[in-house]
């Protein structure tokens, strides 16, 4: 593992992002209004979510069992914590470097973005400790490869589920944090179809986890989430803007991150929590998620198997808003450094407590062909390529951020095109591969 601290990963050559216009397609059009019918099933979702936030977390003879055969909760019963020792290591990484430092929990914190993220606040001097439950929803090995990373770091991560409340008070109680940058959560939107559960136990579940957790704190943390760009649905007004609607989500994942905001609004306004929501536009970069098109399509080509493609109604335009880390964790620190307190105490309201939501994106869609074209490039092979329909799995035609409130408000603005963000993944991927041994990861 020594050998991975040659792997250079996070270089800063700024970029200036190309402009993309949408196909004049049949699919591209104003949507009308849904009935009020169509919201009255969105929100009873939403109701239903939460009745089964506390079904989930409702004791039972059985849970030992189901927790051993579901993937997402086997952390609940194999994760040990707690100790001398433990809260020894604990304290030091949380402990703050610098005059001005924060102190971070970073739920997540073995995942793609909560890697990058607990590393910059490290770098600046701010103490960070990190939670993750290393589920095997891809590689695990690769996650904890970023654990050794932060380790060497000097980021300790506890290995333990949001949902584990006796875990989460125990961290309150060695550590009073000033923030949470909560990225815990169950990604992708086509294995909701495999997997429906994951997604309540994880991303509404969980996430009331944390928030109990941060509402009973004294003092109360301020929170900044991991939302999702998914939540915008079957909209076609582009770009995105934080005031469109946001009721016609597309998967279960984007209903559940949907559920998830409405959440957020519940425990700011009932307990005074600053929470601020950031909606993610598509991430890439080094170190990421096999699971996205980016990574398996670069596996493939140089693997020499076949790529799906997929077109929208009349061979129209998939495009994407790809958004590189850097980016993002520079979006995540703002948000981060720019949260109002807490105004409660004691699980107790006592002011109006901060409200946000954010789009971080690119503000520059590229069809996912012009993607493969780039790869094709930077790892000088030819891809076998086959297109296809878009499938009714959860999947959008394309994405497009409006930025205007992050630049206005935190300072965001995106440097890095995708030419330029992916000639860097390649490097990593390359690298990585290398070093480890393998062929290819994920």
């Amino acid at each position: 593992m020594s050998q991975m601290k040659s792997i250079s990963h996070l270089d800063n050559a700024p970029s200036t992002p190309g402009k993309f216009k949408m196909d004049k397609s049949p699919y591209i059009h104003r949507l009308r209004w849904h009935s009020s019918m169509a919201k009255i099933a969105f929100y009873s979702f939403v109701f239903v979510g939460i009745l089964l936030v506390f079904f989930l977390r409702s004791p039972s003879p059985t849970s030992s069992a189901a927790a051993a055969a579901d993937p997402a909760r086997r952390a609940l019963i194999t994760s040990t914590w707690g100790g001398a020792s433990w809260e020894k290591r604990v304290r030091s990484s949380a402990r703050v470097r610098t005059p001005r430092g924060i102190t971070v929990l970073v739920t997540g914190a073995g995942g793609f973005v909560g890697v990058h993220v607990s590393l910059a606040l490290k770098r600046r001097g701010d103490g960070v400790l990190g939670l993750d439950n290393f589920n095997d929803y891809y590689d695990p090995s690769l996650k904890r490869d970023r654990q050794a990373l932060l380790e060497r770091s000097g980021v300790f991560v506890v290995e333990g589920d949001i949902n584990d409340g006796a875990l989460l008070r125990k961290l309150f109680d060695v550590v009073p944090f000033s923030h949470v940058m909560h990225l815990a959560a169950q990604a992708g939107v086509r294995y909701a179809m495999q997997n429906p559960s994951s997604y309540v136990h994880s991303n509404i579940a969980g996430l009331v986890s944390v928030l109990e957790a941060c509402k009973s704190a004294n003092p109360q943390p301020a929170v900044v989430w991991a939302s999702s760009s998914s939540v915008y649905g079957l909209n076609s007004k582009v770009p995105f803007s934080e005031r469109d609607r946001t009721d016609q989500p597309a998967s279960l994942y984007a209903a559940t991150k949907k559920a998830g905001e409405e959440i957020a609004h519940t425990y700011n306004h009932i307990y005074g929590l600053s929470i601020t929501g950031l909606r993610f536009f598509t991430v890439y970069g080094p170190w990421g998620r096999p699971d996205m098109a980016y990574f398996f399509f670069t596996k493939d080509i140089l693997s020499g198997r076949s790529i799906n493609i997929f077109e929208g109604p009349n061979h129209g335009t998939v495009a994407r808003d790809f958004t590189y880390i850097d980016d993002i964790v520079k979006g995540c620190l703002a948000s981060l450094d720019t949260a109002e307190k807490s105004t409660g105490s004691g699980g107790k309201k006592k002011a109006p407590a901060q409200l946000r939501v954010f789009n971080l994106g690119n503000t520059s869609p590229v069809p996912v062909t012009e993607l493969v074209s780039i790869l094709e490039k930077l790892l000088k092979v030819k891809a076998n390529k086959k297109m296809l329909k878009m499938p009714r799995n959860g999947d959008v035609q394309f994405t497009h951020a409006n930025i205007s409130l992050a630049q206005k408000e935190l300072g965001y603005k995106p440097t890095t095109d995708l030419q330029t963000g992916l000639k860097k993944f390649v490097k990593w991927y390359l690298g990585y591969n290398s070093i480890m041994g393998r062929k290819s990861v994920g």
